[in-house]
């Protein structure tokens, strides 16, 4: 017999904390940024905004459960497909050609959306649920359902990937971070993976040959562009591209650099870097606040990361635990990437910082996905005085 249970849904007030350092550290390095005077629009009160929309998105989305969430998976996973099938065939007046790639939609009065972005999320719904249900199908695992369930993860992330890799390279990548972090926590047996993450190492490997060696076989077979290529070229030896694809990595470095230990200060910037508010925000951290605010930065991106792995650890939900895992591989290779392109230890890619880059579609899409996380600890169920006789 069971006694009386009293269940309590609750605020995750830990994550609530870590959001509210994030955006006083966004609207620092935004302010500081935009001190340059490349614009006119005031990025700060744009910033803030978007923050308050995407506070709104986290209290739609925690208010949905498990089943809900399950239910909606492939309605909100088709018409993220759908907007950017839209996407590629709407007129440059409605999808401009923004820095060579077709991303955005405009919309008046509001600005630009990057439906890219909000398919991240999608797509983790996505893998989620196919993990869960497959498993649920076949409690008995073998080589057999193993591989099945890999294909079936790689033609969910395919259908997006497809439509998205020519115009957009980054966030191909951190879909198929998303990917392989999902793959991972899925349970397939390492018969399986081993070969297969051998072979792609060999065709990632070719394709640095080709990239370095025969550039024209990449640009006439597989249709990638030439300013794709300038960006790993840049990387490698930046100051021979110091005058086009090398000069904001220089720079970059140049400002990280300059910032020492404890920074220039705020306002007290001097190495000038274009479209510092957006994808080269960590140069402005490095430089005005030194190592010290960097790495004050940098530990606050660990404590969010560890939040959600130990939300997904304490669930007893696999589709939540799934989501959790989609959602840390999504925000670490973003973290990861963004700042490792800003020193030179990867190439540049033109991903944002999460939580921090000034942007709304990234910003409400990575409030999205913080929203899966509040919605698991909203609907957590708290048992007290339970004993069973």
């Amino acid at each position: 017999m069971t006694s009386n249970k009293n269940t309590t849904s609750k605020l995750d007030y830990s994550l609530v904390l870590i959001l509210m350092l994030l955006f006083l550290a966004s609207c620092a390095a935004i302010y500081s940024a935009q001190q340059s005077g490349q614009y006119d629009r005031n990025f700060l009160v744009m910033q803030i905004a978007w923050y308050v929309v995407g506070s709104i998105i986290i209290g739609i989305v925690m208010h949905f459960d498990s089943d809900q969430l399950r239910k909606l998976t492939w309605y909100a996973f088709g018409f993220g497909i759908l907007l950017l099938i839209l996407l590629i065939i709407a007129p440059e007046s409605i999808a401009p050609r923004i820095n060579g790639s077709k991303n955005w939609f405009r919309f008046p009065g509001v600005g630009t959306i990057q439906p890219s972005e909000f398919m991240k999320i999608f797509l983790i719904l996505g893998l989620a649920r196919v993990i869960d249900d497959h498993h649920q199908k076949n409690v008995i695992k073998t080589v057999q359902t193993d591989f099945w369930l890999l294909i079936k993860l790689g033609i969910v992330t395919m259908v997006p990937l497809v439509l998205i890799i020519k115009e957009d390279l980054g966030t191909g990548l951190v879909f198929l971070a998303i990917l392989l972090g999902m793959i991972f926590i899925s349970g397939i047996t390492w018969k399986i993976l081993v070969p297969i993450f051998s072979t792609c190492a060999v065709l990632i490997g070719t394709v640095f040959y080709f990239v370095l060696w025969n550039p024209e076989f990449l640009e006439k077979y597989l249709g990638v562009k030439q300013y794709q290529f300038g960006r790993i070229y840049s990387w490698l030896d930046p100051y021979n591209y110091q005058s086009s694809a090398g000069y904001q990595l220089i720079k970059s470095m140049l400002a990280i650099g300059s910032g020492q230990t404890s920074g220039k200060g705020i306002g007290n910037r001097e190495v000038y870097l274009p479209e510092s508010q957006t994808d080269f925000i960590f140069s402005v951290v490095g430089e005005e606040y030194g190592f010290i605010g960097a790495s004050i930065l940098i530990s606050l991106f660990f404590l969010l990361i560890y939040h959600i792995t130990k939300v997904g650890m304490e669930t007893k939900n696999n589709f939540y635990t799934y989501i959790c895992v989609g959602v840390i591989s999504m925000i670490t290779f973003h973290v990861f990437q963004n700042i490792g392109m800003t020193i030179g230890v990867l190439p540049i890619t033109g991903i944002p910082l999460p939580f921090i880059s000034y942007g709304g579609s990234a910003l409400m899409g990575n409030m999205m996905a913080v929203g899966l996380v509040f919605s698991i600890r909203y609907h957590y169920k708290k048992y007290m005085f339970s004993t069973n006789s």
